[in-house]
């Protein structure tokens, strides 16, 4: 496929961005962040973990999914990197970014490895596995609007799953390293959020058409993990990320405000109908989102 190219206007906005990102981003090293203090060596077939009752099963699951999912950057990269020209801005981008990525991993997984928290030889046999099935995300209509709308909820929504698993863990470590991850994640989804905002305002009628195939069917990478199904649930359990994150946090600020895709103009018929079923799905999703509180709450006030 060859590679995307951006309108004048658009690489402008990207070379911008960049230059943005690197003035904001702040160099740091995973291997100051890691207790190495509190670890100790393996022994060869041993299992090599300890079950901390202070991390819930949910908070290990968190650790478990966000830990795959960065492990996948490889397939992300080829993935965004064949779209775009090599020596355009977003081909530059594309490399800062996943020189930033990978330290995401190497920081949660040394942090892991000293701590114990997870079963080491259970995920080394998921890692294999995940990198090896790679990242095949569902084949559908896809543009570059599409490319800049799947990463910028994706990005918020790795950042949010991210802080929030730090919150609940019981190591001011951990705290401290899933807070820093969340902070280099902040600042790829506003380049992203970014961009997809310049293409919305070049040609609203195909990113607002991009907007609904994203919204309506997003799926985190790490839906293709091994029994991921029963790891959302764990997660969504313990509040890391669930229904209501996901509306009252990603689109509701996002598309609604942001992308204020109730009150864009010059949209074709088309890119009206798109807005319109959009909005029902979100709409929808409110619906569910209250009934489940309202059900949280009940369930509370009987136990109470």
């Amino acid at each position: 496929m060859p590679p995307l190219l951006l309108s004048e206007s658009l690489e402008g906005h990207a070379a911008s961005l960049l230059e943005r990102h690197l003035a904001m981003s702040k160099e740091w090293f995973p291997h100051e962040l890691v207790p190495w203090s509190e670890g100790r060596d393996f022994v060869p077939g041993e299992p090599g973990w300890a079950l901390d009752e202070a991390e819930t099963p949910g908070v290990r699951s968190a650790l478990f999914v966000n830990l795959l999912t960065e492990d996948n950057l490889p397939h992300y990269f080829h993935t965004i990197a064949r779209a775009f020209d090599e020596g355009s801005a977003m081909g530059e981008w594309t490399r800062r970014w996943a020189a930033e990525e990978q330290r995401h991993s190497t920081v949660i997984r040394d942090w892991i490895c000293v701590t114990r928290n997870l079963d080491l030889m259970a995920l080394e046999r998921a890692r294999i596995r995940q990198v090896s099935v790679g990242f095949r995300p569902e084949q559908r209509e896809s543009s570059l609007g599409d490319g800049f709308v799947y990463l910028t909820l994706q990005e918020l929504a790795t950042r949010i799953s991210h802080r929030n698993t730090g919150q609940l863990l019981a190591s001011k470590a951990g705290t401290a390293i899933m807070s820093r991850v969340a902070a280099d994640e902040n600042l790829h989804f506003l380049f992203y959020r970014d961009m997809a905002t310049a293409a919305l305002e070049e040609n609203p009628s195909a990113v607002v058409q991009a907007i609904e195939r994203q919204v309506t069917k997003f799926e985190m990478p790490g839906a293709g993990i091994e029994d991921f199904a029963r790891h959302a649930a764990a997660i969504a359990a313990v509040g890391i990320y669930d229904f209501r994150v996901h509306y009252e946090q990603i689109l509701i600020p996002i598309v609604l405000r942001h992308w204020a895709l109730e009150t864009l103009e010059g949209l074709d018929d088309e890119a009206e109908r798109a807005r319109e079923r959009t909005l029902r799905w979100i709409a929808r999703l409110g619906r569910v989102v209250e009934r489940m509180e309202t059900t949280r709450l009940n369930e509370i006030a009987t136990v109470g």
